[in-house]
């Protein structure tokens, strides 16, 4: 296997784990500043008040984005294989 085929897999790779995290991580960080933010309106200063709804945010991001985040990662490992098995 040669250097630019590594980097190929590697770039390849770092694309797949930004598209299936991406999403999860920006509704968690969507639902973060929401909170944070009504909290300084409000001047609520209750830590396990963020926790929450990011919880129940990111487990519905999951449920929602999850057969999307399981072809991305199939269609990579599928890739690898067939790299693998042609021995490039």
């Amino acid at each position: 296997m040669t250097s630019g085929a590594i980097l190929d897999v590697a770039r390849d790779g770092i694309f797949v784990f930004l598209k299936a995290g991406g999403p999860v991580m920006a509704v968690a960080l969507i639902v973060g500043l929401a909170v944070s933010l009504v909290q300084a309106l409000t001047q609520i200063q209750e830590q396990t008040l963020v926790y929450v709804p990011k919880i129940l945010a990111v487990f519905v991001t999951l449920m929602v984005f999850l057969p999307f985040m399981g072809d991305a990662l199939a269609g990579y490992m599928g890739r690898v294989a067939v790299r693998i098995a042609t021995g490039e």
